[in-house]
């Protein structure tokens, strides 16, 4: 079976703090949906009947937002994916968000936020795969 990646490792969270970096931090999400939501793990959040992954990211969007605009982040892009155009033909990607905050702390404020994580059981239901890169910008190369 293929790796998935679905949680932050302490090892990757240590690193990302490591990188003493200031300002802006935009998070890229991509996304891979189970056909139909798993809520084993959080069947407190189970719906009436089953429903597929990609509504029950939906659920955790809508649940989301007001606690990441309220933390001062926003949505920066949200689209389908699809296949690379470069990159491994066999991965391909649902759904690709583009996340800012306003700074590293904001992120991890939003992200313990003890009312965000009570919906984090949709998310979980939703994801077959995910991929979450920090992005600072830079204005050079190197």
């Amino acid at each position: 079976m293929t790796e998935r990646f679905l949680e932050v490792s302490q090892e990757a969270g240590a690193a990302l703090f490591a990188r003493n970096f200031s300002g802006e931090v935009v998070m890229l999400n991509l996304l891979r949906f189970r056909d139909v939501a798993d809520y084993s793990a959080n069947p407190e959040l189970m719906p009436s009947k089953p429903i597929s992954g990609a509504e029950a990211y939906q659920k955790y969007i809508d649940h989301t937002f007001p606690f990441l605009r309220e933390s001062g982040g926003d949505l920066v892009f949200l689209g389908k994916g699809g296949k690379y155009l470069i990159g491994p033909q066999e991965e391909q990607w649902d759904l690709v968000m583009l996340v800012r905050q306003n700074s590293l702390s904001d992120f991890i404020a939003f992200s313990s936020n003890q009312g965000y994580l009570a919906g984090m059981g949709h998310r979980t239901a939703a994801l077959e795969d995910s991929r979450l890169l920090p992005l600072v910008e830079s204005k050079t190369a190197t």
